[in-house]
Parts: C-alpha cells; sequence; structure tokens
C-alpha cells in the first residue's frame, strides 16, 4: 500500500481502486473563512441589507415588548409588583407578549425572508448554492447554541451587577416592579451592544473593505 500526501488530503492507493481520499481534509475553520470571503466579495450588498434589516428588527422587537409591558399593566392584564405575580399571570403574559411580537415583527420578517429566497437566493446558481451549504456559510446549530448560551451567562452578570450599584442587593424581590426587572436587562443589553457591538462591528467593516480590495 502506497502513501501520497496532496495539500489538505491523504491519498492512498491499493492493487484495486488505485488512489482514494483518506482521514485527513481541509480544516474547517479555513474553509469557513473561504466561503465567507467568497460570499462577501460576490454579494457585500446583500450582506449590508442582512445587517440592516436584522437590526432594524431587533429594534422593533424590543419596542413592541417595552410597548406591551406598558399597556399590560396599564390595563390590568398584569400586576405593577411582582409580590402580586402567580404562574397565571406569567403565562399569560409570555403568551401575549409572544402574540404581539410575532403579529408585529415576526410575520413581516417571515415575509422578507421569503422574499429574499425566491427573488434571490433561488436565483443564485445551483452550483454557488451548494457550495455555501457545503461551508457552512451560516454556520452550525451547536455554535449558535454555545454563543446562546454565553450571551445569557454575561447579560444574567451584567444584570447582577446592575442590582448591586442600584442599591437593590438586599431589597426583597417582593418589592420590585415590572418596569425595574425589564428595564434593568434592557440597560445591560444596550451596554453590552455598545462594549462588545462598536468593535465588532468596526472589525467587520475594515474586513469587509479589505476583502472588497482585494477583487477590484
Amino acid at each position: 500500500m502506497l502513501y501520497r500526501i496532496d495539500k489538505y488530503r491523504l491519498l492512498v492507493v491499493t492493487s484495486s481502486k488505485g488512489w482514494r481520499d483518506c482521514i485527513m481534509t481541509e480544516p474547517e475553520n479555513e474553509q469557513n473563512r473561504q466561503i465567507w470571503r467568497t460570499f462577501v466579495r460576490k454579494h457585500w450588498s446583500m450582506l449590508a441589507l442582512f445587517i440592516v434589516a436584522a437590526v432594524i428588527a431587533v429594534i422593533g422587537a424590543i419596542l413592541v415588548f417595552l410597548w406591551f409591558v406598558g399597556d399590560a399593566q396599564a390595563t390590568s392584564l398584569i400586576p405593577r409588583t411582582l409580590n402580586l405575580w402567580t404562574m397565571g399571570y406569567l403565562i399569560t403574559f409570555l403568551l401575549y407578549a409572544l402574540l404581539w411580537e410575532v403579529v408585529i415583527i415576526g410575520i413581516p420578517v417571515l415575509v422578507f425572508v421569503a422574499a429574499m429566497y425566491f427573488f434571490w437566493w433561488k436565483r443564485l446558481p445551483a452550483e454557488e448554492r451548494s457550495e455555501y451549504r457545503r461551508g457552512h456559510l451560516f454556520g452550525k446549530r451547536s455554535r449558535r447554541r454555545d454563543g446562546g448560551g454565553a450571551i445569557s451567562f454575561l447579560v444574567n452578570i451584567g444584570f447582577i451587577i446592575k442590582v448591586y450599584v442600584d442599591g437593590n442587593w438586599n431589597v426583597p424581590f417582593a418589592t420590585w416592579t415590572v418596569d425595574y426587572l425589564v428595564y434593568s436587562y434592557l440597560w445591560v443589553l444596550i451596554w453590552m451592544a455598545v462594549i462588545f457591538g462598536i468593535p465588532l462591528t468596526i472589525g467587520a467593516i475594515w474586513w469587509i473593505h479589505r476583502e472588497l480590495k482585494k477583487n477590484l
């Protein structure tokens, strides 16, 4: 049996089947970077559109939630202080909040995604679409779950810090209001967006600009 290394592949020869691939493949991270380079160079305008749409959807979802929190208290759908909350209030609040988010934000987002799918994605060459799928252009589920867990952890740590700074460390939960809980978490999210979002945005813009210059 003979062996030959060809860049990222280990080729093995047998007497009956000749050279064949074995085990070694191109590192996954390098493949993902190359796929993103290709996508940015070909479709940077669509990438910008996706980013703007995502930002608008997130801001819209936050505004809808804040509106619902105020309206739910004004209409006595939920109590203002946490000491009066029951499981019934919690489930009712979550169901109504989800309903309004789906109606006001979810449906327009689905329409936008469907439009992009039929009027842009389906019009790409089949070979190009297959290349993006093989390269996991939009990532893997396990990575998204890991990232979501890390973000939730940081948000909760930020909330604990804010409670301490506000002087509510030893204040009973029963005296907290719904507004305090909601706006405290919102405050943490805003500061996280400032601390992490601005450097990431600058880095992303620099990287996209560099990749576009390479393509000129």
